[in-house]
Order: structure tokens, then C-alpha cells, then sequence
């Protein structure tokens, strides 16, 4: 099953020279992320999938045309300061040919300038602030270096608002975020995408990460009469929320984004957690072959407790298999070529877990996730389902990125 996962994912890849001499100097990329604190289980899962699509690489194809990929691997635990550190360090230090990885909004937002100065491509796989791939696309800048294989809060946002009020005819929304550079991006293109239909929030209110006491915000929310609350942050606070409207006996429905789907929400907020929806690119109760056998391997490689954040965890490997893809069929290994490269995927596409990547980046979109590949989640018996059966049913083809 694994050699047929590889072979079917390297479908995009070319110029592949496995049999060239074994001596030649590794590949080194550089991976950033949380891989302690709060933010860890998004970091760890990311941190397995993209390990796992390297070994899959060196394994089966000898590498990047016969040089094994080697990572510098470095802990941001989601500090801003350590990750523009990392981000020197990867880029001046260890002179990594790029670098991949990337949870926290700040974080990156706090560290892009280096690589981009640096001319050294980012591949994020996790983070999902907007402004990550847009402060240097054009004409911000002539060439962008920030590559993202995740979906940004505009198109995450555009999804949810559409789904809050078309399918689900709600008209009340109250909006709770985190204060961080990822709540702050939630919260702003929530509002402007919720905008489009004419709405504001009936109330919007703020929580700090280790809050673990929102009653009161909650209580505004009540008072304003909401008949739903949106709610961003990261799983602990999230739990919080859940556990807040559960004592105060609202029976308002929650809609969280992603980091609903962590472990850490689901096992913090325990009952209370049941029947919470949330916006996501990959669910691992999926039927398609394909989500299976990653979970599948991903299991055997990490063990059952390992998938905190599955999609996290889909998103690292998926961005594993990009960047490769670019760094196989780059004219040579320096940054420039490797962005243009990474710009020009096409051909038969890049197979991943999310989807076929068929044309993921071009020199003016650094986003390889739209909208349509996104899906309502449910928490169900402690895990992350599908909301609607025909999701479900859907999940067996697969979503292409749309211009």
C-alpha cells in the first residue's frame, strides 16, 4: 500500500535521478514550528506528515535526484521572537535551500521578510493568516518566496459566512477571538466576508491565550440575542468556550474554526466539545483511499496518539510533496529556481492527501487551497466527522483548487 501511495503521489515529479552516486551532500531544508506548548499538537502533526513524505522520498526515489533530503529542524514554540530567530539562523547559518513548516500566524508574520530578503522559498503548511502570502505578492514585490499550503482566512472565512448563512439561516452571529496575529486575521476577514451579505456581528469580543474563564464574554453574546457564536483560537480556549456554554445551560450552537479538529479541543472540552462544527480541508473519518492509507501509514510510522491535529498533519505532508516536486524539476538549487519552479507545477499534478494539486501556485497566487476544497466538521463521540452526509459522500472524489 505505501509504494503505491508514493508512486501515486510523485505522479507530478520529473527529472528524477535515484541512481545517481549515494555520496553527494544532502538536500538541507529547514522545518519550523511548535513543537512544545500550546500550539505543539498542530506543530508535531505537521512536523510527522512532512517527515513522512521525506522518508517516502528518500526511501523510493533516492532523495531530490539523488541527494537525500536532510531537515534542520527547530522548535518556535510559538514565540515570535524565536521563530524571526530560526528563520536567521535556517537561512544564514545552516543555508537551507528552503524551508517548510510554520503554524502560527505571528510567527510568520514576524519571520517571512527574512526568507524573502534572503530569497529563500517557505512552504507553510499550517498557518493560515491572509497577510502570510499577500505582503509580497505582486505588486507588493516583483517575486514572492512565501508558498502556503493551507487556507488562508479570507478563503476559510468565505466558506464559513457562506455556510452560516445560506445553508444554515442564521442572522445573529456572535464573533469570539483570541488576541493573537491568528485570532486578529479570523476576526477581521470574518467580518469582511460576512460583510458581503449585508450582516455585521451582533457582538464581537476578545480572550487572551490561557483564559480559561469566557463566561463573560459569552454572556454579552446571550444578551445580545446570537443564535450561533463563532469562535477563533487555539484548542484550549476553544474547550474553554464549549465548556463555559455548557455550565450556563445556552444551547446556542458553536461553530469554531480548524483548530476545533486538535486534540486538545477534543479532550479538554470532552462533552461539552459534542456537536461543535468547524471549517476544514481534510477529515480523517473520510472514505477516500487515498485519506485512508495516509492515515493508515501515518499511524504505523507515529503511533495512535501522534494524530493531534490531523490536519495539520495532511496539510505538512501535502506541502512535503510540493516542495519536492519543485526541487526535482528546479534548473538548479538556488532560490529563484526553486520558486519559479514551485510557480510552474502542472503537467499530471501533484497528488496529496487534501487533493490533486494540478497547477497549486503561479507567480501571482502563493495559495494552493480554495474554498471549494474546504468541508463542514462535526465533533461526534469525541472526533471530527462530516456535519452532512453529502459531504461524506463527496469525500470519496476529489476537490480541485478553482482560480
Amino acid at each position: 500500500m505505501r509504494i503505491g501511495l508514493v508512486a501515486l503521489l510523485l505522479a507530478g515529479a520529473g527529472g528524477l535521478h535515484a541512481t545517481q552516486a549515494h555520496a553527494q551532500e544532502p538536500v538541507k531544508i529547514g522545518l519550523s514550528g511548535p513543537f512544545t506548548g500550546g500550539s505543539a499538537p498542530m506543530g508535531t502533526s505537521m512536523r510527522n506528515g512532512i517527515v513522512l513524505a521525506a522518508e517516502e522520498i528518500n526511501a523510493f526515489v533516492g532523495g531530490v535526484n539523488g541527494r537525500r533530503i536532510e531537515f534542520i529542524e527547530m522548535d518556535d514554540q510559538a514565540n515570535n521572537d524565536k521563530g524571526r530567530a530560526i528563520a536567521q539562523a535556517l537561512v544564514h547559518e545552516h543555508k537551507v535551500v528552503a524551508t517548510i513548516g510554520v503554524v502560527n500566524t505571528g510567527v510568520a508574520l514576524n519571520s517571512i521578510d527574512i526568507y524573502q530578503d534572503a530569497r529563500v522559498p517557505l512552504v507553510a503548511a499550517v498557518t493560515t493568516g491572509s497577510p502570510v502570502t499577500l505582503r509580497y505578492a505582486p505588486p507588493n514585490a516583483k517575486e514572492n518566496f512565501i508558498f502556503r499550503v493551507s487556507p488562508p482566512t479570507t478563503v476559510s472565512n468565505a466558506f464559513t459566512t457562506r455556510h452560516l448563512v445560506e445553508r444554515a439561516g442564521f442572522r445573529r452571529i456572535a464573533l469570539l477571538a483570541d488576541d493573537t496575529g491568528y485570532g486578529e486575521a479570523e476576526m477581521n476577514d470574518f467580518v469582511t466576508a460576512l460583510s458581503r451579505f449585508g450582516m455585521q456581528p451582533v457582538v464581537i469580543e476578545r480572550f487572551s491565550i490561557g483564559d480559561r474563564d469566557m463566561r463573560a464574554q459569552l454572556e454579552r453574546a446571550r444578551a445580545a440575542g446570537a443564535d450561533v457564536v463563532v469562535m477563533y483560537g487555539i484548542g484550549p480556549e476553544l474547550a474553554a468556550i464549549a465548556r463555559n456554554r455548557r455550565e450556563m445551560d445556552w444551547n446556542v450552537p458553536l461553530f469554531g474554526g480548524w483548530t476545533v479538529s486538535m486534540r486538545n479541543f477534543l479532550d479538554a472540552a470532552g462533552p461539552a466539545g459534542e456537536g461543535v462544527f468547524t471549517t476544514n480541508s481534510f477529515i480523517p473519518a473520510s472514505q477516500n483511499m487515498r485519506h485512508k492509507m495516509f492515515v493508515t501509514n501515518y499511524l504505523k510510522r507515529f503511533g495512535e496518539a501522534s494524530l493531534e491535529s490531523a490536519m495539520s498533519a495532511a496539510q505538512g505532508y501535502d506541502a512535503m510533496r510540493l516542495l519536492y516536486n519543485g526541487l526535482a524539476t528546479a534548473k538548479d538549487l538556488d532560490g529563484d529556481s526553486i520558486r519559479e519552479a514551485l510557480e510552474n507545477l502542472g503537467g499530471r499534478g501533484v497528488e496529496g492527501v487534501v487533493t490533486t494539486y494540478m497547477r497549486p501556485f503561479t507567480p501571482e497566487d502563493h495559495d494552493a487551497i480554495t474554498e471549494n476544497m474546504l468541508v463542514v466538521g462535526i465533533v461526534r463521540n469525541g472526533r471530527i466527522d462530516y456535519a452532512f452526509e453529502e459531504d461524506a459522500r463527496q469525500s470519496h472524489g476529489i476537490r480541485h483548487k478553482r482560480p
